[in-house]
């Protein structure tokens, strides 16, 4: 069977993506075509978190927000946030390390909390895109349209949020059969809308118990699920976005992520980008003295706890062959680093 390292690493392939065994896809939630009705519903889950997201400032201007809505709207941001760059991302599609049967449970349902997908086409998402990481075929490169200033803000747009619009979706069978054929990650993806719901309605479930009122209820399903929901969303697909439009490029790598210090924090070590697409299975992403990568510490004690083993942490060695000549310009060793990926 393929495993996650194979599938995110494979070369691009010059022939058209087969279509998925019969029942395969539906088995997940969502076929390659994406339907009218999946079109609507995911633009209500963009907009009207982001429609509170913008009304939060003035709110929190006028009429303040209290500690424990604070609280809500970090905890389950941390939680969601963890759940897609542990779970999701270095686990589930990149296979960084191995998980006993109780945490890979908790972490495809806490990325399933973030609200991003449900897991298996979350992930086949992103095998397809280090397949073809800022080349056609790209599900959301910001270099689509080219790179002309007009054609990057166009592509930055795409790669933010239009591409998740594209009726023809990523073929679930080729690019994540191994998380298809377990009964427990096919399970929960298509689990999907009960998470959601979990993960919407927990907050001012929380809210309305401590303060007892259902004004206390509404405030923290503001902040504590719309809000929280819309700034996890943006801060991801920021990752698409911004780290493959700018930032600095210490590491060879096939494409133009880049590193961006700023969200280093939101993304839990996420937007240490340039070193993630040199060495995709890698465990941690922040290499760098003061690096900050909370994605990375949580495995270290999951780890420590006997929760994971096998982990694919960073050798010295591979992480100092993999840099860019300091002498060079960001992206001059762009078409030697292709040629070892492919090989």
């Amino acid at each position: 069977m393929s495993t996650p390292q194979d599938l995110a690493s494979t070369p691009p392939a010059t022939a058209a993506d087969p279509a998925p065994a019969d029942g395969a896809a539906s088995a997940t939630l969502g076929g390659e075509q994406r339907r009218s009705v999946e079109q609507v519903a995911l633009l209500l889950f963009i907009v009207v978190p982001f429609v509170a997201l913008v009304a939060a400032v003035p709110l929190a201007w006028g009429w303040g927000v209290s500690w424990l809505d604070i609280a809500l709207l970090v905890a389950f941001y941390f939680l969601g946030c963890h759940g897609i760059t542990i779970g999701f991302h270095r686990y589930f599609t990149h296979g960084a390390f191995k998980a006993k049967r109780p945490m890979r449970v908790a972490l495809a349902i806490a990325g399933s909390m973030a609200v991003e997908g449900p897991l298996v086409r979350w992930v086949a998402d992103h095998r397809k895109h280090h397949r073809h990481s800022d080349a056609e075929g790209d599900p959301h490169s910001p270099w689509r349209y080219g790179e002309t200033l007009p054609a990057l803000l166009k592509g930055l747009w795409w790669a933010h949020m239009a591409w998740m619009f594209d009726t023809e979706q990523t073929p679930q069978q080729k690019y994540a059969p191994d998380l298809i054929k377990d009964p427990i990650t096919r399970r929960i993806s298509r689990q999907f809308v009960l998470w959601t719901v979990v993960s919407l309605a927990l907050p001012p479930l929380i809210g309305g118990l401590a303060t007892w009122s259902w004004q206390g209820a509404a405030s923290a399903f503001f902040w504590g699920s719309l809000v929280r929901v819309a700034l996890l969303h943006h801060v991801t697909w920021s990752i698409n976005s911004i780290c493959h439009a700018t930032g600095k490029q210490p590491f060879k790598s096939r494409d133009r992520s880049g590193n961006v210090w700023w969200l280093a924090v939101l993304s839990c070590g996420e937007s240490w980008h340039n070193l993630h697409h040199a060495d995709p299975t890698c465990a941690r992403h922040g290499v760098d003295r003061w690096q900050v990568d909370s994605s990375a510490r949580l495995i270290r004690w999951f780890e420590k706890a006997g929760w994971v083993d096998d982990v694919r942490w960073p050798k010295r060695s591979r992480i100092d062959a993999k840099r860019n000549d300091p002498h060079t310009e960001p992206g001059e060793n762009r078409e030697e680093a292709a040629t070892a990926h492919a090989a």
